[in-house]
């Protein structure tokens, strides 16, 4: 990958190309942004441009020996580190063998969150780790002559998971072999040893614009339309939840959402038993995207609810929904009804029974729209909006 395709983030390619043209180069860069901004390409777009033989004011040629390699992402000395499971014997593995599945991923989709990661190596369900023996190898790598580019690079994806054994790499990091780049990737600075991010040169890398997301999916699903707009915000600039919501488009759609408030709205048990059982169904991507436009719905009702501003972002049968439920909500129940569904999401991750879940949450969703409704008549709202 090199600086060109790249989605947005312009400034801080402008920066990491000043940087590279100044012969300003730290021996370590740590590259924060929240997941699904763009900084892992941003670290291998980096990378290649390092190793380039015939750099320009754009970052990486593209097109020299090192960079045909640099973009298979087989460049002998252009490494990766990465969080690994163990073998089922309990042996320690390092990113070495995880090479080719790796390779896959990162072309496929370079904005992918570790969660995408563990699924491609089928370890969903085991915590992802950077062991002591990667530590090693990689100061094995490090020390070894260069193959053949001048210089060499390091790439660690999420240096969170190091842990205690970051300490094994301080010397490495403060002192590395003559022109040998490390460039680490990171989530949560909070999770990093603090010896760590001081002998490293930190570059905050921020969420993706609206407008970047929207660009990219017409380019890579132009039959999307105006539904982009609504990802993109749905997304909160993460590209890799907007890919998601691009690849199942049902779950922007407001048809499910609002049958499920009329349901628990009705409180009649068999119905939202039915209903549970349904969403119990979608798997697990399609129920978390569902609730976050659910978040996104009850944010604009919010809005409506305020100061009666008629948002773009709500559209349809959403937005006649929306105007007519507004008088009968107030920001503390939309606010409980937003904590429970993030509650709800938080739960779907770590593979909570859904069925169990949505029925709670129903549940719980009919006495907090009763409590607030209980002896009013709900005037304005046709009959079938509810039942």
């Amino acid at each position: 990958m090199i600086f060109k395709q790249v989605i947005g983030q312009r400034t801080a390619r402008d920066l990491l190309c000043q940087i590279g043209a100044q012969e300003r180069i730290p021996h370590a860069t740590i590259l924060l942004g929240p997941a699904g901004s763009g900084a892992l390409p941003l670290a291998i777009a980096w990378g290649s441009f390092l190793l380039c033989a015939r750099p320009t004011a754009e970052g990486a040629c593209g097109t020299c020996p090192h960079c045909v390699k640099s973009l298979k992402y087989i460049h002998p000395d252009l490494h990766f580190s990465f969080p690994t499971v163990s073998d089922k014997d309990g042996a320690k593995t390092t990113s070495d063998k995880f090479l080719p599945a790796w390779r896959k991923a990162i072309t496929e989709n370079p904005y992918l969150s570790v969660t995408d990661w563990l699924l491609q190596i089928g370890k969903e369900n085991k915590q992802g780790n950077i062991t002591k023996e990667e530590c090693l190898s990689i100061y094995h790598k490090l020390y070894l002559t260069s193959f053949e580019s001048p210089r060499r690079v390091l790439i660690m994806w999420l240096p969170e998971y190091l842990g205690k054994e970051g300490n094994r790499l301080l010397k490495l990091i403060e002192e590395p072999p003559q022109d040998t780049y490390f460039i680490l990737v990171a989530e949560n600075a909070d999770l990093i040893l603090p010896t760590i991010l001081s002998r490293c040169q930190m570059i905050k890398i921020p969420p993706l614009r609206d407008e970047d997301i929207i660009a990219a999916l017409d380019e890579r699903f132009p039959g999307l339309g105006q539904k982009a707009a609504a990802i993109a915000y749905l997304a909160n600039g993460n590209f890799d939840e907007a890919l998601k919501l691009a690849r199942e488009k049902e779950n922007v759609e407001s048809g499910a959402l609002l049958h499920w408030i009329r349901k628990t709205y009705s409180g009649k048990p068999l119905e939202i038993l039915r209903w549970s059982e349904e969403a119990a169904t979608w798997g697990r991507e399609k129920q978390k995207h569902f609730l976050l436009f659910g978040l996104h719905f009850l944010h604009e009702l919010l809005l409506l609810r305020l100061d009666g501003r008629l948002t773009a972002r709500l559209q349809g049968e959403e937005l006649d929904f929306a105007k007519k439920f507004t008088p009968y909500v107030d920001a503390e129940k939309i606010g409980q009804i937003a904590r429970l569904w993030s509650e709800c999401i938080f739960s779907i991750e770590r593979n909570a029974n859904a069925k169990i879940l949505f029925l709670d949450t129903s549940i719980q969703m009919h006495q907090i729209l009763k409590d607030r409704y209980a002896g009013k008549k709900m005037e304005g709202i046709p009959v079938n909006l509810i039942n």
